[in-house]
């Protein structure tokens, strides 16, 4: 793999382009399996190959302007799948951490995870904790990591917790409007995504960020995730920045 200030040089990028494009960037990691398949290989080595695709693109947000990158490592709905892909990829998350805890924090990389903690296994959980504290006071590159997690039980949990809430007295049903739930989501520290793209030709969301892209701009694109570079990333944060942002509002 190229090294990370090569990569970067290619987004072709300047100062003031990454200004004008997005700060926060969540994409969905598509493709893996389809991309080992047609190697004539199993889906595993795609995922692996998918991991080590990470590395570049986070190293890279910086000179994109990109403060916040959020990824979908594995879906609520993923479970379903055999149980071999599914240890499989539990390993290599494990295994990702505990190889790339030291470089994330010496990069200055903040990382969160998001998603339902319960289903996953107890040391899985205990690196997850270990990587958060490892790099809590890193001010660069917010990483959040999607584990475990689905749009739809996401808001579930949130609700769940804001009707405690109101069943405790700490919270009147009146004042319970669309800023009050975001309080209680996963997401609740970060800003919401400008940009959302889903690698691997799929064109749906896949119950991913489902109340925090309400206003994001989506890019669904043919590349398989592990053929997606940072000079790519690049040419859709410059789209971006071409784009008119209204919010509802009419353009004066």
């Amino acid at each position: 793999m190229p090294s990370d200030s090569n990569t970067c040089a290619e987004t072709g990028t300047s100062e003031a382009q990454a200004l004008s494009g997005p700060r926060h960037v969540a994409i969905i990691m598509d493709g893996n399996g389809r991309w080992a398949q047609a190697r004539g290989r199993p889906r595993l080595f795609g995922h692996h190959a998918g991991a080590r695709r990470v590395r570049e693109v986070v190293s890279c947000c910086p000179q994109l302007g990109v403060k916040y990158l959020t990824i979908f490592a594995f879906s609520t709905e993923n479970w379903k799948r055999t149980q071999v892909e599914v240890s499989g990829l539990m390993s290599l998350f494990r295994r990702y951490i505990s190889k790339e805890m030291k470089a994330l924090a010496a990069r200055n990389v903040r990382v969160r995870f998001i998603g339902d903690r319960l289903r996953l296994d107890d040391k899985l959980v205990q690196l997850m904790d270990d990587l958060e504290l490892e790099t809590a006071q890193n001010d660069g590159t917010h990483l959040t990591i999607a584990l475990n997690y689905g749009g739809r039980d996401e808001v579930a949990r949130a609700t769940r917790r804001l009707a405690q809430d109101v069943a405790d007295g700490s919270l009147l049903p009146q004042d319970v409007d669309e800023e009050t739930l975001p309080r209680y989501l996963d997401t609740h520290v970060l800003p919401d995504p400008d940009l959302v793209i889903r690698t691997s030709g799929e064109a749906r969301i896949s119950n991913f960020l489902l109340w925090q892209s309400a206003y994001a701009e989506y890019e669904f694109i043919d590349t398989l995730w592990p053929d997606f570079t940072a000079e790519e990333l690049g040419r859709l944060c410059r789209r971006f920045g071409g784009r008119d942002r209204r919010f509802g509002a009419v353009a004066t």
